[in-house]
């Protein structure tokens, strides 16, 4: 096979991953995280989004000594090792927890509910947690 011929056989999806749920109690944030950044370390175009409580997956300053786990929010600050530049907040959920993008631990982009949906509806794979 020729040089033309591997590259032809190269394929880049747009993975989008939905983070919905809080960030402690349950495993699914961790290891979603743990996804989107073995999934950027392929290549693929990969974006993320929180909405719901998953806002609350990047708020500054947890402090998780009282429920005994450690806190992984600094670890989103490694999405950016990995080139995952597409990160969105939906501005709705935002409002309703009372935190804004200052808040929160990387910079993102706020986007209304109205524009996600249109950026949901551009991705090759959507998975949500």
């Amino acid at each position: 096979m020729n040089e033309l011929d591997e590259n032809a056989l190269t394929v880049v999806k747009r993975f989008m991953y939905v983070n919905r749920r809080a960030p402690y109690g349950t495993i699914y944030a961790l290891e979603c995280l743990e996804v989107v950044l073995v999934a950027a370390a392929f290549d693929q175009d990969v974006s993320v989004v929180f909405l719901d409580d998953g806002v609350c997956q990047l708020k500054k300053n947890q402090d998780t000594t009282g429920i005994g786990m450690k806190n992984f929010s600094k670890t989103y600050g490694a999405l950016d090792d990995y080139d995952v530049e597409k990160i969105y907040v939906e501005k709705e959920s935002l409002a309703a927890r009372g935190l804004t993008a200052d808040d929160l631990v990387i910079p993102v982009e706020v986007l209304a509910a109205d524009d996600l949906r249109d950026v949901m509806a551009q991705q090759d794979v959507v998975i949500s947690s």
